[in-house]
């Protein structure tokens, strides 16, 4: 009869058992990692699709061109606390005389109570008033 070594026998040792439960923690970190990232970045997209939502119905909701006036006004919809304001813009060359219509700035700051905030600018014209 021989005698076998400890060498000898089939399996894994203790080192390289721990080698592979290390690469395997590493990976599964990683994987936990991305997963977390791509959580975070998702509920953002979803909070600025909300707030971009409320927005176009704030936008929507505007006055007709003709009962546009300049000034501030505030209030609350859906959660998030808004801000409009409205300004004629100082256009280079423009003749007040012969133009039949002033560009309104319209600025809407839109913030959620979590902080989120987004800001829209666009540009509305409307008829001059007549003289």
């Amino acid at each position: 009869m021989s005698r076998r070594s400890c060498s000898d026998a089939a399996g894994f040792t203790l080192i390289e058992a721990l080698v592979a439960l290390a690469i395997i923690a590493v990976v599964l970190g990683t994987i936990g990692s991305v997963i977390a990232t791509t959580t975070r970045g998702t509920r953002a997209i979803d909070q600025h699709m909300a707030l971009a939502g409320t927005a176009e119905t704030l936008l929507a909701d505007l006055p007709a061109r003709g009962l546009l006036k300049p000034g501030r006004r505030s209030g609350e919809l859906a959660g998030s606390r808004w801000r409009l304001d409205v300004a004629p813009m100082n256009v280079a060359g423009g003749d007040p005389a012969t133009d039949r219509f002033v560009p309104m700035a319209i600025n809407l700051r839109l913030q959620r109570a979590d902080g989120a905030a987004i800001q829209i600018t666009t540009v509305k014209l409307v008829p001059r008033a007549s003289q």
